[in-house]
């Protein structure tokens, strides 16, 4: 096992092989990637009649999933209300991705940011002339963007304020969203 990833009631795994296994809750097939309830489990996914494969990296959502290929290409699959799962045609050069409660976030090599899914809450907004991002994180109704200066980034629903990143933060160096509350990593180890 090479990567892990959870989401609101399943879990992923990439194999060393660039297979993917899921288990869990089987919510709009975000384990097995057919509908169904329950719990259920899959080594190796198959979606579509194929076995998911040449994966580099999985993340999920609450209850969809996704994946790079070894392309830089995205698969997402699981319930898909709001679109979540429909990645743009023609997105390529992917190196991150995370989801959110019902949407979804592509890291390009470029440091840009393409998202999809709900914007009920903003999620889609992403901030005009956001660049040069590292990573990118999502929960809930809300993403993180860590730009390679060390700043956080933050959009859509505030409920709790998640989005109130602190003033002076600019030495981040990994960030995590969760429901209702953000983490940042600091370079001097601290959060």
């Amino acid at each position: 096992i090479t990567a892990i990833a959870a989401g609101s009631e399943f879990m992923l795994a990439l194999r060393s092989d660039g297979k993917v296994a899921a288990w869990g809750f089987n919510v709009d097939g975000d384990v097995t990637g057919m509908s169904g309830s329950g719990t259920a489990s899959a080594n190796p996914v198959t979606l579509g009649g194929q076995v998911l494969s040449n994966v580099i990296t999985v993340a999920c959502g609450a209850v969809h999933a996704l994946a790079i290929k070894s392309d830089h290409t995205v698969i997402s699959w699981g319930s898909n209300y709001f679109g979540q799962t429909n990645v743009p045609a023609g997105l390529t050069d992917v190196v991150g991705v995370a989801g959110g409660y019902y949407h979804s976030l592509a890291l390009k090599s470029d440091g840009t940011v393409v998202v999809w899914g709900d914007n009920s809450q903003g999620q889609l907004n992403v901030p005009a002339g956001l660049t040069d991002v590292v990573q990118v994180s999502a929960a809930g109704f809300y993403s993180l963007a860590l730009k390679s200066d060390g700043t956080v980034v933050a959009w859509g629903g505030n409920g709790l304020g998640q989005l109130n990143v602190p003033v002076g933060l600019n030495d981040a160096v990994q960030i995590a969203a969760a429901f209702g509350h953000a983490l940042a990593l600091k370079s001097d180890g601290t959060i």
